[in-house]
């Protein structure tokens, strides 16, 4: 039986077909194998069972045994960063303990030196030690509030809730204030609700309305909401001195105090702390300001 050159090269074409289909399926299931693996190893990542010991490195390629080493090295720093976060935990624990009773003598027993007969210049001492313990005061309260939240110790529980009774708080905290500089600070009623955790947001607010008023020379601050479909906004607009262009994208870093705020007294972290717990309720700040005009900061947060 005579075979054609053409039935020799049908017959090759149909072995190189089927050697050709065989290392695509033997190739697929390589890859299947590989990625099952690649997902198994991510999900014991996520749900923090990962181990190395889990894995046979015998049967690994190379991008999987780079991927269990890169696993396993971001498991042990995980781990790393809950141990120091403990440590602060436990480090702000004691700042907070140890300081407490102390200044809070500081300021008793300064109080009661200027309520006694004293030469003009001990009384102005005594007040002014008062001032300071005071001031120390608030700054390791803040760093202290700063701290927990920034490590977690102190978590946001958002809930939707109305927010006036937010602002009424804050307009009643600083009422007064606002008067020894003869300055109309007000409070537009509101019926809107918002998702927020009550006691930072209230927080988060005074510490704008506290920079409004003492960057406000003469005029108002007006506290308002614009109710919105799916965020709530609180305003505070102020008549104060304003802020440059140029510093509005650098007043919420921690510590920033701008060239023109730096002689008043501050230290430079509320805006901070005001959009850290903003942003932990969902929502974000933004400003607006024209200098020597005034100032107006949104305060965003969701309707659901």
């Amino acid at each position: 039986m005579v075979i054609s050159v053409t039935e020799i090269i049908v017959g090759i074409a149909v072995v190189c077909i089927i050697a050709s289909a065989a290392v695509v399926f033997l190739y697929h299931r390589h890859m299947k194998k590989l990625l099952c693996s690649l997902d198994h190893m991510i999900d014991k990542a996520i749900d923090g069972s990962f181990t190395e010991e889990n894995i046979d490195e015998s049967l690994l390629s190379r991008v999987e045994a780079k991927l269990a080493r890169y696993l396993a090295d971001s498991e042990l720093s995980a781990r790393n960063v809950a141990a120091e976060k403990e440590k602060i935990k436990e480090l702000i624990s004691d700042i907070s303990h140890q300081t407490k009773t102390p200044i809070s003598n500081i300021v008793l027993y300064s109080e009661l030196l200027s309520e006694q007969e004293l030469p003009e210049q001990a009384t102005e001492y005594a007040a002014s030690v008062e001032e300071q313990a005071e001031k120390l005061s608030f700054l390791i309260e803040t760093l202290v509030k700063l701290s927990r939240l920034e490590t977690g110790v102190i978590a946001l529980h958002p809930e939707r809730m109305q927010v006036m009774p937010v602002l009424e708080k804050v307009y009643h905290q600083f009422r007064q204030e606002a008067g020894k500089k003869q300055l109309v600070l007000q409070l537009l009623p509101t019926t809107a609700c918002a998702v927020m955790d009550d006691k930072w947001v209230a927080e988060a607010v005074a510490n704008i309305v506290d920079n409004a008023i003492k960057y406000t020379i003469e005029g108002s601050v007006t506290i308002r909401v614009r109710e919105y479909e799916l965020f709530q906004c609180i305003e505070v607009a102020d008549t104060g001195i304003g802020i440059a262009e140029e510093e509005q994208a650098k007043i919420f870093t921690r510590f920033y105090r701008s060239p023109g705020s730096a002689k008043a007294p501050g230290l430079g972290i509320g805006l901070y702390l005001a959009r850290e717990i903003i942003t932990g309720c969902g929502g974000y700040i933004k400003v607006a300001s024209t200098p020597g005009k005034g100032t107006i900061f949104s305060i965003f947060l969701p309707s659901e």
